[in-house]
Formats: C-alpha cells, sequence, structure tokens
C-alpha cells in the first residue's frame, strides 16, 4: 500500500499564491509519476500538473505560466507552486502517485485526500 500525505491549500485573494506539497510514502518500488489534480462543483477532475519519471512535467493550459511542480531530495515528495490565482482556481486538489509496487506489478494509481483551494476576487 501507499499513502499519500498532503498539507497546503487554503484561502486567498486573487493574485495570490499558494503551495501544495505531497509525500508518498510505503511500498514503493518505482513512482513513475505524481500530481495534481482538481476539481471544481460540478465540473469534471482534471490534470492540473504532473512530474514524470526522468523529470518530464506536464501541465493544464490554463495553469501554464503560473503553477510549477517540483519534486524534494528524495524524490518522493512533489510540490505545487501556485502564483497568480484566479476565482477559476478554485477547486478541491487531489495529490496523485502512480507506483510499482514490486518487480512485476502492475502500476497502481493512489490518490491522497483533497484540499481545498478557495481563492477570492
Amino acid at each position: 500500500q501507499v499513502q499519500l500525505v498532503k498539507s497546503g491549500g487554503g484561502l486567498v485573494q486573487a493574485g495570490g499564491s499558494l503551495n501544495l506539497s505531497c509525500a508518498a510514502a510505503g511500498s514503493i518500488f518505482v513512482l513513475n509519476a505524481m500530481g495534481w489534480y482538481r476539481q471544481a462543483p460540478g465540473k469534471q477532475r482534471e490534470l492540473v500538473a504532473a512530474l514524470v519519471s526522468g523529470g518530464n512535467t506536464d501541465y493544464a493550459d490554463s495553469v501554464k505560466g503560473r503553477f510549477t511542480i517540483s519534486s524534494g531530495n528524495a524524490k518522493l515528495t512533489v510540490y505545487l507552486q501556485m502564483n497568480g490565482l484566479e476565482p477559476e482556481d478554485t477547486a478541491v486538489y487531489y495529490c496523485f502517485a502512480d507506483v510499482r509496487s514490486n518487480i512485476g506489478d502492475p502500476l497502481a494509481r493512489y490518490w491522497g485526500q483533497g484540499t481545498q483551494v478557495t481563492v477570492s476576487s
């Protein structure tokens, strides 16, 4: 099993910044990717940013240039620095990790508990 522990989030005014972090722990043989999805009320969950093994990153078009995803020294923690926040960024943000727990195991996606990000206008 893999556990994802998140921190960060909260309420900020438009134009402000917030930082989210997510740490993975447990049975991890290969960590293929980590990142964040978000879900706003009445909308589908969407990918915000992902950090893939090898260092490649992927961002939603709506956050490019404003959000930055990075990893910690242990590579089991990801950070999402969110600058220039807009009311449209208001959502519950979910950390995910794609993990292979043992040799030969398929990749499995794990989810952390959501964290609320609210941006006031």
